[in-house]
């Protein structure tokens, strides 16, 4: 049906690979891309079955971007790599007439701010080109997103009150660690929260807001307001939400390191002078920092992540829960890689089976929500993310 470039072999792009070499029927041929060509071959060979074409490409190189994209002709373009290179892919796709989506949104690499504002702004060129890029298809951005529009389409009127719930009951057994990129986790959770409320943005200090909430099969957990990026959409898109906020859980072992990491100066991303040579010191300590996408093989218990909504049916107030739960284990048995990583790449993977199969196309630049929910939702279940809907619950407002 469709012929896929994908650029990124971290744990994320092994997932995505992995889902589409298994649906044939979808994924007609695969290109997996990276800096390092040989990770791209590692994934391939433990695939098999020659179903996973590789090659090598800066993904901050548009040139190079373009070559290899003329070279392949693919249907869709599959950003996994950096959210610094969003930008550069969504370029030389306008270039190259080929289709785009990520899983999250751009941030420069000088300042940790991101915001979907430099993407939004390639709505019109893409819409001219008859092109469609879709954005944030990972799970949250993603499958939160799209858990909140099919809330919108089935069980509600208007939607009031938002709580997205990200919680990590897993253990790595490393005294410390990131489940994904190092560099970009770090310089998320250390920025300030963030929350909408009454038409306008409430700012916080990190980690300021927190409280335990319950997951289910895992209990309570502490969980921290932080800002993340579907917010941004979602409230632009849900109109009628008076407030919509992100819970994450940290531990504490893992909020003590990591202040350490900020008090030393290693959370640092402008260059110093070391030995001769500017270094950023959060590149380097990405470095030293174990590899989010090798956590797998002893990684244990599990991840629940979902969208706690309150809202008006009828001119009844009601309550909906939607959630996954998802294994460490059972995810690095099937792909051979965690948890996180895994819950990223099959939403990858089914956004673009929805733009393979003309359910998600239309010319210009959009996020995930707006579009039919319903198709990904079935494809959900089927490829490994099964969902629970809770109705008329306590959601720990």
């Amino acid at each position: 049906m469709g012929k896929v470039l994908v650029i990124g072999a971290g744990g994320v792009g092994t997932v995505v690979v992995s889902k589409m070499a298994s649906l044939p029927e979808v994924f007609t041929e695969i290109m997996l891309a990276s800096r390092t060509k040989s990770k791209c071959d590692a994934i391939a060979a433990r695939i098999g079955g020659n179903r996973v074409q590789t090659a090598q490409v800066n993904a901050d190189d548009v040139p190079q971007l373009v070559k290899l994209i003329k070279s392949y002709q693919p249907d869709i373009v599959v950003n996994v790599a950096l959210p610094y290179q969003d930008l550069h892919i969504m370029d030389a796709c306008l270039e190259t007439g080929v289709a785009y989506l990520d899983t999250a949104n751009y941030e420069p690499l000088e300042e940790a701010k991101y915001e979907y504002s430099w993407q939004w702004a390639y709505q019109e060129r893409y819409e001219k080109a008859g092109l469609t890029a879709i954005l944030g298809c990972g799970f949250d951005p993603g499958v939160t997103s799209v858990y909140t529009s099919y809330a919108a389409k089935h069980h509600f009127d208007e939607l009031h009150y938002l709580d997205i719930v990200d919680c990590n009951a897993g253990d790595h057994g490393k005294p410390f660690a990131t489940n994904f990129n190092p560099e970009i986790n770090i310089r998320e959770v250390t920025q300030n929260g963030k929350y909408w409320e009454n038409g306008k943005w409430v700012t916080t200090k990190p980690h300021e807001i927190h409280k335990p909430l319950n997951y289910p099969e895992i209990g309570p957990k502490e969980s921290y307001l932080i800002y993340h990026e579907e917010l941004e959409s979602l409230v632009k898109n849900y109109p009628t939400l008076k407030r919509a906020r992100f819970w994450m859980t940290f531990g504490q072992e893992y909020l003590t390191h990591l202040r350490v990491i900020q008090n030393i100066g290693m959370a640092g991303i402008e260059p110093i002078m070391f030995e001769g040579r500017e270094i950023v010191p959060i590149q380097f300590l990405k470095a030293v920092l174990p590899d989010p996408g090798e956590l797998g093989e002893n990684y244990t218990g599990q991840t629940s992540i979902g969208c706690r909504i309150k809202g008006v049916k009828d001119g009844k107030e009601r309550t909906y829960y939607v959630y996954n739960n998802c294994s460490h284990q059972a995810a690095y048995a099937e792909t051979g890689a965690q948890g996180v990583s895994y819950t990223t790449g099959v939403p990858a993977a089914i956004g673009t089976m929805m733009y393979l199969k003309g359910l998600w196309k239309k010319p210009g630049v959009y996020n995930v929500e707006e579009f039919d929910p319903d198709p990904f939702m079935a494809e959900l279940t089927r490829l490994g993310l099964p969902w629970v809907e809770l109705h008329d619950t306590d959601l720990e407002f």
